[in-house]
């Protein structure tokens, strides 16, 4: 699968989002949708093995971190995107609020 398709999923880039500073457990990535486990499973899946997310053993847990390394230029696409949609809901509130 191209990088772009990769990151073209919206609850692939919202995990990516997630375990971007963060170390997490499929499970607690898994809580953060109103999908199946298995689901979340297979989105973990292709970003493992697109090689956007290293995965780390603890006992019988797998913990997630993103690769920004790997993810070469569309990091700063990716971290440009977040940022924005930061502002404006910033922004958003700042206006409800006034």
């Amino acid at each position: 699968m191209d990088a772009l398709q990769v990151i073209a999923e919206p609850r692939r880039r919202r995990i990516l989002e997630l375990v971007w500073d963060d170390e997490l457990s499929a499970g607690a990535i898994a809580g953060e949708f109103d999908v199946t486990f298995g689901a979340v499973s297979q989105h973990l899946a292709v970003l493992k093995d697109s090689g956007f997310v290293d995965v780390r053993a603890e006992g019988n847990r797998r913990l997630y971190r993103a690769n920004k390394q790997a993810l070469g230029p569309l990091r700063q696409v990716l971290e440009t995107m977040w940022s924005q949609t930061l502002d404006h809901l910033g922004a958003a509130i700042e206006s409800d609020l006034q």
